[in-house]
């Protein structure tokens, strides 16, 4: 009596299972690389934007009318 009681070829049916078994493709890193230099630029942007920006000055004119 034959080993595999399946009409099926046992050499076929392993060949098909590596086939359809997924490759693991590599972790692009590019994505993570754009996203974390756009912070950095967007986060020097704002840090240079306060930093020259005219400082807050702020007076009533009814204190300047009440001096003159």
């Amino acid at each position: 009596m034959p080993t595999a009681d399946s009409a099926l070829d046992a050499d076929q049916i392993a060949r098909a299972r590596a086939l359809l078994v997924r490759r693991k493709r590599p972790e692009r890193t590019w994505p993570v690389l754009a996203a974390a230099a756009l912070l950095a630029v967007s986060a020097l942007a704002f840090a240079t934007a306060m930093i020259l920006a005219p400082p807050l000055v702020s007076e009533h004119v009814a204190h300047q009318r009440a001096a003159q």
